[in-house]
């Protein structure tokens, strides 16, 4: 994985806008339109880049149905845990006059909403997704061809994320069961690191059910909950050099309050446990942006790379390249220049117009530019 050693170095977290129908239908996109995603990002100045989610059809959990054996769809009918937690109690008002205009999630007329199973488990787990996988991983190398794969990254999910559509009826502990969950995806994130590209895994259910479950339990036993997860991800990723890992841990993407995420404080331990060398946080939202201040008191170990976001799906507002250059300074300040990569809070994927994404996305690129400027690379 590249640092910024001469400037410094841009990313995303990974879904874009602009999908065609067919990846919108759950069938695979062409290779013309991946490669054209992929140069609109390199157009745009990014430094490490991927093909948009477009072979997964922009949806980071549904994409895995049919992936994992031992599980039939659920009949269970009680309400899924994203329309539950303290947020949507405290703002009930809110929340309903946002469900019934759908402005939770910015979503294009052209890509109609993810329907999400849920799934339990009636079986031993296994991998079965190794055929759909390669035709995404072949098709992504057919659109770089020529290319250096150092730059490229393709995301996965983490076991603690699948796990709240994924319930256990067959394993005797929730230990095994998420251990068993876990070792079914190690063979996706081997499959993905063997093809060459970097793993990036995507949690963001682990910190948003803090909210849901957490607060009841009490901070003690959610960083129980949630070490338990991690283990198992590092189970999953025993295999893979941690310099080919990123990780990505965020506090959901739709548009709300948010007034009941965990702070970063309570969980960087957590976070910097993941065997991975690069850590995608949120940086930029009104809820977060302040938490740069953890890191005048936490230390990055030797090695890792923090890839905070400095620029925000939850607005429309376009962040002036001035400011994206502060966050990005206040980051370096604290942890490094040269272990600092510049990022997004989420992806943009549907959730934020396409003009306005990718404006944001070239306000990234040219704050980097100012700060690479102000940190006075060699």
């Amino acid at each position: 994985m590249r640092r910024s050693t001469t400037k410094i170095l841009t990313t995303h977290v990974g879904s874009l806008p602009g999908r065609g129908e067919a990846a919108s239908a759950g069938q695979l996109p062409v290779s013309a339109d991946i490669s054209a995603i992929i140069a609109a990002q390199q157009e745009t100045g990014l430094d490490i880049v991927n093909e948009g989610e477009f072979t997964k059809g922009g949806d980071w959990l549904s994409y895995i149905d049919g992936r994992l054996s031992g599980f039939e769809v659920a009949k269970d009918s009680s309400p899924p845990l994203i329309g539950q937690g303290r947020d949507r109690e405290v703002f009930g008002d809110f929340y309903r006059y946002a469900a019934e205009r759908g402005t939770l999630f910015y979503v294009t007329q052209k890509a109609p909403a993810v329907r999400r199973n849920r799934w339990v488990c009636t079986g031993p787990i296994a991998y079965a997704g190794q055929a759909t996988l390669q035709k995404e991983l072949d098709l992504y190398r057919q659109s770089i061809a020529g290319n250096d794969l150092e730059d490229y990254f393709l995301t996965t999910t983490a076991p603690a994320s699948l796990e709240p559509y994924h319930t256990n009826a067959y394993y005797k502990t929730t230990e095994e069961f998420v251990f068993a969950l876990a070792e079914a995806m190690r063979a996706e994130y081997e499959m993905i690191a063997n093809a060459g590209f970097i793993v990036q895994v995507d949690d963001a259910w682990l910190v948003a059910l803090w909210d849901r479950i957490g607060v009841k339990m009490g901070l003690d036993a959610f960083i129980k909950y949630c070490s338990l997860r991690v283990a198992a991800l590092n189970h999953a990723l025993r295999n893979i050099p941690e310099e080919r890992i990123r990780y990505h841990l965020c506090w959901g993407s739709w548009h709300g309050p948010h007034a009941f995420d965990i702070p970063l404080y309570d969980i960087v331990d957590v976070l910097l446990r993941v065997k991975a060398q690069g850590y995608l946080i949120e940086g930029a939202n009104a809820r977060h942006e302040h938490e740069y201040h953890v890191w005048e008191n936490v230390r990055l170990p030797k090695g890792k790379i923090l890839i905070p976001g400095v620029v925000a799906h939850a607005t429309d507002t376009i962040e002036h390249p001035e400011l994206v250059s502060e966050r990005i300074q206040r980051y370096a300040r604290l942890v490094g220049k040269e272990n600092v990569i510049a990022g997004t809070d989420c992806g943009f994927g549907e959730r934020t117009h396409a003009q306005i994404a990718w404006a944001k996305l070239r306000a990234l690129v040219d704050g980097a530019a100012l700060a690479t400027q102000a940190l006075k690379f060699n």
